[in-house]
């Protein structure tokens, strides 16, 4: 029998940035990083990507995307995505999507669990940042909730976002089904 998981009840919290981080941080020592710009990202390594970085905080939006729409989101001109590397592996990305010429959307940012405890999140939240505002927005604007990294509203709120507004939402984590058809995917 197919197990149907139960919807999850979220406190999503929207925030706003208006001017650039005055921060800034170097690598960790002994760490080799990259950062990629992958701007025709093939749809299984994105999958990949979105899938390691997101499983545990319940990404499943763009998993339930079909290759077509998925493919029609990620390859829009306004849809910017960068990989990180980490001592030569992927190890997080950050995707943002200028909404206008003033406001540009944090979409999604974060690391893959063989990265997580390295120090290098602060550091590459910041690279996110200062590539955004290399396109000189009036604003960048992100959203988080509270199945998000136990720190990452206060991440946000250290480089200089402050919230605008909260709300309820729903999340439907990924069914029995869904999950076979994703490994089938590869």
């Amino acid at each position: 029998m197919v197990k149907t998981p139960s919807s999850i009840k979220v406190h999503i919290t929207r925030l706003e940035m208006a001017a650039p981080p005055k921060t800034s941080l170097a690598v960790p020592v002994n760490i080799q990083t990259a950062i990629m710009r992958a701007p025709d990202i093939p749809l299984p390594f994105y999958r990949y990507l979105y899938r390691q970085v997101g499983a545990r905080w319940h990404w499943v939006d763009r998993i339930r995307l079909s290759d077509e729409n998925l493919a029609t989101a990620l390859h829009d001109q306004r849809n910017n995505i960068s990989v990180l590397y980490v001592n030569g592996a992927p190890a997080g990305f950050f995707e943002y999507f200028r909404q206008d010429e003033e406001t540009i959307e944090l979409s999604h940012f974060g690391l893959m669990e063989h990265a997580l405890g390295l120090g290098i999140g602060k550091w590459f939240l910041l690279q996110a940042l200062y590539a955004i505002w290399t396109l000189n927005p009036q604003r960048i604007v992100t959203t988080t909730n509270n199945l998000d990294h136990p720190r990452a509203l206060q991440l946000y709120q250290m480089f200089g976002f402050s919230p605008i507004s909260t709300g309820e939402g729903i999340v439907r984590p990924l069914s029995d089904k869904e999950l076979l058809e994703l490994a089938k995917k590869g």
